[in-house]
């Protein structure tokens, strides 16, 4: 297990970054940033201190960073860790829920992870953000949340090319994780998803496997090993995969007319 380490875990407050922030928790110091930090509060931990932010925006983010360095002299990991979905047909003209999508979950990390840089100023520092499996295989009904996974997969490819050798880099690639991350996909819809995509894992595996993932600094962190042989079946043989996104796109027309 991790320990004696400082770390920041954005989206800390339910799914995957609160399970990570249970695994953490013991043996390391944790500022834990969410808009709704009554699920951290509800720990009671006197190492984790809690931050109430809102990280899609560009003073979110440098809040985060000023109250860590209150608490911190250096932050040894910092997991970017917030983003959320919506699950919907693009048949419509929004520029503004274009902007708050990609604001969350593409601008926000990159960002925190140049002040992290600027933070570490060549001392020795771990990155990690979550990406998603869906940043390598789009899926119908998530295209925005897809478009900005894929952004976010682009992203830490190149800049793997371009890393300082003081800096780890760690990705995680869940697939579809059973947490609250399906009801804030059609938050503001008086119907709930029913038909989750194939496979689903639990939020308490991933942590288990990210957590395990920053001890041994992998570069990435695939929770799911059926994704990764699915992807190699799909190459061989590429009608399975057309198969499986028409199931997949049925369960959005059952959405739909529910």
């Amino acid at each position: 297990m991790l320990t004696s380490n400082n770390i920041v875990i954005t989206g800390a407050g339910s799914g995957i970054g609160f399970e990570t922030l249970k695994l953490l928790a013991s043996g390391n110091n944790i500022l834990a940033v969410d808009l709704d930090v009554q699920r951290i509060e509800s720990l009671d931990l006197p190492n984790v201190v809690s931050l109430k932010c809102d990280v899609s925006s560009a003073d979110g983010v440098r809040l985060v960073f000023d109250e860590a360095e209150k608490m911190f002299d250096k932050i040894d990991i910092f997991y970017a860790n917030a983003g959320f979905p919506y699950y919907e047909r693009i048949d419509y003209a929004d520029w503004d829920r274009i902007d708050k999508i990609f604001k969350t979950n593409v601008y926000s990390p990159i960002f925190a992870y140049q002040l992290y840089l600027k933070h570490l100023h060549g001392r020795d520092g771990h990155f990690a953000i979550t990406v998603s499996a869906i940043g390598k295989m789009a899926m119908p009904g998530y295209a925005l949340y897809s478009a900005s996974k894929f952004a976010m997969h682009g992203f830490q490819e190149a800049i793997r090319l371009e890393l300082p050798k003081n800096v780890r880099l760690t990705c995680l690639y869940p697939v579809a994780t059973d947490t609250g991350f399906f009801k804030k996909a059609v938050e503001g819809k008086d119907k709930p998803i029913t038909q989750k995509p194939f496979p689903v894992q639990t939020p308490v595996h991933v942590a288990k496997c990210m957590v395990r993932g920053l001890k041994r600094g992998r570069k990435t962190v695939n929770p799911c090993k059926l994704f990764g042989f699915a992807r190699v079946l799909f190459a061989v043989c590429p009608p399975i995969k057309h198969i499986y996104w028409m199931l997949e796109y049925k369960k959005l027309l059952n959405y739909e007319k529910a």
